[in-house]
């Protein structure tokens, strides 16, 4: 069973997002090396319950926030989405360190993304 283990906000000006979550609820933003503009939310004590996620620069998915489902393959389950009448919307890409990931819009619009976890992807 996938589980959400992320969640996305998106922005079009991510200084005003993160000062908006850090004064409102005390979030914590640090800003990911990774390939794109990204940044991390910690959203507070790893020993209660709740998820963390990210702020991205608005793209083409909109102003949606985007809940990330876990999966044990990628693949099977970019099979199983698209056959149960889901949307590839960003296809299957590397996140290097950290897995593979796409995106979707359900039979309703709504989008989603998918994650295998591999800290070998490259």
């Amino acid at each position: 069973m996938g589980r959400v283990v992320h969640f996305e906000i998106s922005a079009e000006k991510p200084e005003e997002v993160i000062s908006f979550y850090q004064n409102t609820f005390n979030w914590r933003f640090e800003k990911w090396e990774g390939p794109m503009a990204y940044w991390m939310i910690m959203t507070g004590d790893e020993k209660t319950p709740g998820i963390d996620g990210g702020l991205k620069e608005r793209d083409e998915m909109g102003t949606n926030t985007i809940n990330t489902i876990d999966v044990v393959s990628i693949d099977e389950s970019i099979e199983k989405v698209t056959k149960n009448g889901g949307e590839i919307i960003v296809p299957k890409m590397t996140v290097p360190g950290v897995g593979w990931l796409a995106y979707f819009k359900d039979p309703q619009e709504n989008v989603f993304g998918i994650m295998q976890s591999d800290e070998s992807a490259k």
